[in-house]
């Protein structure tokens, strides 16, 4: 461990800096490869703008069309369409087609479970 000079106390510092070589060794044995982590960073954009995660929320419950989301979220059909594109881009929904009617889901359960659990750590007592 290497000691520097003092920095002065700010609540999101160490009083000192010093560095952990094997503390910051474990962390980039352990980091994500650069793809993945960029991949990561793009679902996480995307679940972060409202009317996305609302879209999302919506289709946890059962699938929908563009036409019921876009009453649902408030928007027009061609922004939930546009959402709805670059959802399925990030594998987070998937379509199927009934007759006229395209159907929007879900791609999996892990899609809910990060909605629920992110839920969950909101709605925990701190």
């Amino acid at each position: 461990m290497k000691m520097k000079k003092n920095l002065p106390a700010q609540s999101e510092q160490c009083e000192c800096r010093c560095i952990h070589q094997d503390r910051v060794r474990t962390a980039k044995e352990h980091a994500l490869p650069p793809r993945e982590n960029e991949q990561l960073a793009a679902l996480f954009k995307a679940m972060g703008d409202p009317n996305r995660l609302r879209i999302l929320w919506a289709l946890d419950r059962e699938e929908m069309c563009v036409c019921d989301l876009a009453l649902f979220v408030g928007v027009s059909e061609s922004a939930v369409s546009h959402q709805l594109r670059q959802l399925r881009q990030l594998q987070l929904v998937s379509n199927r087609r009934e007759g006229p009617v395209l159907y929007y889901r879900l791609n999996d359960s892990h899609v809910s479970s990060l909605i629920h659990l992110a839920l969950e750590h909101l709605r925990e007592d701190k």
